[in-house]
């Protein structure tokens, strides 16, 4: 008699997950919401409720993910500059400084021009929470330009802070979009940047 134990059959194979999966989904979406609701309407202008009925999802999902509007306008602000203009890691100071101005302004020149200051001022109009969440976005920003500028510091040349890069760099940039006082030609940039290093060097 042949006891050999019959042989089973193989379990189904278990459908590969997505990375991601629902959460990068809903958070896409969210994001997307927010998106087309600026562009429409303009900062200030629309509610969680309204984020939620566009993006296809239930208002609690976003704050039990977000915790607020103006948390949420914040992490998409943050999401955008990461995306637009990423630190770059060039292998040199200078190198990286021109790539990541030259981000910026196309950027602040692109079809939605100064959003991210638009946002900061909608922010700062919305209560203490508003300005928690500017707060937040903007040390964000500052920790990212602090981890560039210690990439350089490593290799042993001499750095700014990341206020002086706001400073000296962000800042004139912003300004002259915003006052139309001329184009941000790569020249105009390139000299910010150059302008700032040799600051920096001659600084005590």
């Amino acid at each position: 008699m042949d006891e050999r134990q019959p042989t089973l059959p193989a379990a189904p194979a278990q459908p590969a997950r997505r990375p991601g999966g629902r959460a990068a989904r809903v958070g896409t979406a969210v994001h997307q919401a927010v998106t087309g609701l600026i562009s429409e309407r303009g900062y200030g202008t629309f509610s969680v409720a309204d984020v939620a009925a566009r993006a296809g999802v239930a208002d609690s999902s976003i704050y039990r993910r977000w915790g607020s509007l103006e948390k949420l306008l914040a992490d998409v602000a943050l999401n955008r500059l990461n995306t637009r203009s990423p630190m770059p890691d060039t292998g040199s100071l200078a190198g990286d400084l021109r790539v990541y101005a030259a981000a910026v302004a196309r950027e602040i020149t692109g079809p939605e021009g100064l959003a991210l200051l638009r946002l900061a001022i909608a922010l700062e109009s919305s209560g203490q929470e508003g300005l928690q969440a500017r707060d937040d976005l903007l040390a964000e920003r500052a920790r990212q330009l602090d981890s560039m500028l210690d990439r350089a510091r490593e290799r042993g040349e001499p750095a700014p802070d990341a206020l002086g890069v706001l400073d000296h760099l962000m800042a004139p940039m912003y300004i002259r979009v915003l006052f139309g006082l001329g184009p941000l030609t790569p020249e105009y940039v390139d000299g910010l940047v150059d302008r700032l290093l040799s600051f920096d060097c001659q600084a005590p």
